[in-house]
């Protein structure tokens, strides 16, 4: 059976991806004063913009244009670490990005106004960079640029440094998340299962969820159905009752389906999935030899 594992490997971006959900983690959990008033339509995504400088390994990163009212623009770079091996240079991967930034930014500026960068007055944005972390491993890489770079203590004053901020999902324990009751805090806890059928055995207060989906917008539910989408597939559910289930939390009735999740037998479910597959190799097998004769 197709699995999609994409949407599950790249989870962590649909935070910064969907504007609501980026504006929330901004104000909730950036511990940045600044982002206090922060709305979705502040946010703008720069993404596709800087591509180019995204290798392949690197796809799940986001770019953001933040406008603060009468403060100015700034950008957000958030990389996504779902990996169980850290990479440890990701703290020289973000200053290449933080330097096209600025340097996109100067030429923009340039051509607005031919001059204007070499001014007295002239600032460039601030960026904030944001490394998302998935796993449970500890976190071992470098967080300062200097920690990269020989003789960096003796060098200190001539050398450029930055610290960029680590959010570690497993940090949070599943009952702080619970008890959070917005959208983001939900996903996140989506996220941070490692295994689908832990979702059933997680509790709940009453009322959780019937709460939960008078607030939540339809982006929001699209964004956590292709979530589950891609757990239910990874268990190798029907194709059936993946799409009932969807279609349950795409229309906010996330009661409905987390009652009928606690319904369904996975081990029984898997039974099927093999039987099934046992079945269609035995078909496959009188197709070729029906051929051959």
């Amino acid at each position: 059976m197709f699995k999609n594992t994409k949407y599950k490997d790249n989870a962590g971006r649909v935070i910064f991806e969907n504007a609501e959900l980026c504006s929330q983690f901004l104000k909730e959990y950036s511990g940045i004063e600044i982002f206090k008033d922060v709305q979705p339509e502040n946010i703008e995504d720069m993404t596709e913009r800087f591509l180019p400088m995204f290798s392949e390994e690197r796809e799940s990163d986001v770019v953001k244009k933040i406008s603060l009212p009468e403060k100015g623009e700034m950008f957000v770079i958030a990389l996504i670490e779902h990996k169980s091996t850290v990479d440890y240079n990701v703290v020289m991967q973000m200053f290449h990005y933080m330097s096209y930034i600025w340097e996109e930014y100067e030429k923009s500026m340039e051509s607005e106004k031919k001059g204007i960068t070499k001014t007295r007055d002239f600032r460039y944005p601030p960026i904030l960079p944001i490394v998302y972390y998935e796993d449970t491993d500890t976190w071992t890489s470098a967080m300062n640029l200097r920690e990269r770079i020989f003789l960096s203590d003796m060098l200190t004053e001539y050398i450029p440094d930055y610290r960029y901020i680590l959010f570690r999902l497993q940090e949070y324990g599943n009952t702080e998340l619970i008890d959070r009751k917005d959208e983001i805090s939900l996903i996140m806890l989506i996220n941070k299962l490692r295994d689908i059928t832990d979702f059933g055995k997680l509790s709940f207060p009453e009322g959780y969820f019937e709460d939960f989906s008078k607030k939540i917008s339809g982006d929001v539910l699209i964004v956590m159905s292709k979530l589950i989408e891609s757990y239910l597939r990874e268990i190798n559910l029907p194709e059936d009752d993946i799409y009932g289930f969807t279609d349950q939390i795409k229309e906010g009735k996330m009661a409905r389906f987390y009652e009928n999740f606690h319904k369904i037998d996975i081990q029984e479910e898997w039974r099927k999935s093999r039987e099934k597959g046992r079945e269609e190799g035995r078909e496959e097998g009188d197709y070729c030899r029906l051929i051959r004769t």
